[in-house]
C-alpha cells in the first residue's frame, strides 16, 4: 500500500508523539524501583530470604521539580519490624513533591539480626546514593537521612558513626563516604541508657543484657561531635513509648558541639504519628521541617 507524502509525515509525527508520551509516562508515573544494597549478597546474611536482603526503594521526583537533594528514609519498628507505609512510602511522597529524591531503606533487624547490622545497612545506603549520585541526578553533598522512632536511632547512628570511605576498595560503593549531610529525626530513640531508652529497641538491637560498652557506643547523644551533621528534631510531650528526653539529649549535645540544630516538641500526639495528616495542629510539624530545609538550602536547585 502506497502512502502519500503528507500521510507519511502525519504517520511519523503521530508515532513520535506517542513515543514521547510513553516516555514521559514512564519517567513520571512509573512505580518506584527497588534495588538490593548488595546484589551479590549482603555481608553477614544468615539466609537467602527477603529478610536477609537489605534494599533501597527509589522514588525520583518529577524531572521539572528535581532540585538535586536526596534523603535516605529509615522507617521505625523497634528494630523488630518496619513501618514501610506511613514512615516510608508516605514520607517518600512528601519528599518527591518538594523535588527531593527519596530512597526508602529496608534494613535488617531482629530477630534475625542485631547490632551492628542495621548500622552497616544504613551506611551502605548512604554510600550507594553518593556513589551513584550522577545516575540519579543527585548532588553528592546534599544527601540526608530521615528516621522515625528506632529508624531515628538508626539515622542518628549514621550521623554519629561514619567514615570517608576506602579509596582503594575494589567495590566502588565502598569508596564513597557514609556521612549524611543532614539529619531529620522524628520521635527518635537516641539513648540506650535507662530510664529513657525504648526497651524493645534496645533489646532487639543489643540484647537483654548488653555489654556496657555497646550501650555507650549506641547512646548517640554521647557520640555527637562537631562533625555531626545539622539536625532537625520533632517529638511530642505525650509520647509514652519514647520519651521526649531522647530528642532533648541529642539537641543539647548538638548545641554543646556547636552543630546547627532545631527542635520542636508538640504537647499532644502519641508515638508513631508519622506526618499526622489527620491532625490539624500536629500536622504542622512538617511545615517547620520544610522551612528548616529551605533555611539550609536543601530545597534550592543545585
Amino acid at each position: 500500500m502506497q502512502w502519500s507524502r503528507p500521510k507519511r509525515i502525519l504517520l511519523v509525527m503521530t508515532t513520535t508523539v506517542l513515543a514521547l508520551s510513553a516516555l514521559l509516562f514512564t519517567m513520571n508515573l512509573a512505580g518506584p524501583k527497588t534495588e538490593l544494597l548488595w546484589p551479590q549478597g549482603a555481608p553477614g546474611a544468615v539466609g537467602t530470604e527477603d529478610a536477609d536482603k537489605p534494599s533501597l526503594t527509589i522514588y525520583p521526583p518529577a524531572t521539572d521539580k528535581a532540585n538535586g537533594a536526596a534523603v535516605v528514609v529509615c522507617p521505625g519498628g523497634g528494630y523488630g519490624g518496619l513501618a514501610m507505609d506511613h514512615e516510608g512510602r508516605q514520607i517518600a511522597d512528601w519528599l518527591t513533591a518538594r523535588g527531593i529524591a527519596a530512597f526508602v531503606l529496608k534494613y535488617r533487624h531482629a530477630p534475625r539480626y542485631h547490632q551492628p547490622t542495621p548500622m552497616l545497612d544504613a551506611q551502605r545506603a548512604l554510600r550507594t546514593v553518593r556513589a551513584r549520585a550522577r545516575e540519579w541526578n543527585v548532588d553528592p553533598q546534599r544527601i540526608g537521612i530521615w528516621g522515625f522512632s528506632a529508624g531515628g536511632h538508626l539515622a542518628s547512628t549514621a550521623g554519629t558513626h561514619f567514615d570517608d570511605g576506602k579509596p582503594d576498595a575494589e567495590d566502588r560503593i565502598d569508596r564513597a563516604g557514609c556521612r549524611p549531610d543532614f539529619l531529620i529525626l522524628c520521635y527518635p530513640v537516641i539513648t540506650m541508657t535507662l530510664p529513657y531508652t525504648h526497651g524493645g529497641s534496645r533489646n532487639n538491637l543489643l540484647g537483654k543484657e548488653p555489654d556496657p560498652k555497646l550501650v555507650e557506643y549506641y547512646s548517640n547523644e554521647k557520640q555527637v561531635t562537631a562533625k555531626t551533621p545539622p539536625t532537625f528534631l520533632f517529638h511530642t510531650d505525650a509520647d509514652k513509648a519514647v520519651p521526649a528526653e531522647n530528642s532533648i539529649f541529642f539537641y543539647q549535645a548538638l548545641r554543646k558541639a556547636k552543630v546547627p540544630a532545631e527542635l520542636h516538641i508538640y504537647e499532644p500526639g502519641q508515638h508513631g504519628v508519622g506526618l499526622a495528616s489527620k491532625d490539624p495542629v500536629l500536622s504542622t510539624w512538617s511545615d517547620r521541617l520544610e522551612a528548616w530545609l529551605k533555611t539550609h538550602g536543601i530545597l534550592k536547585k543545585s
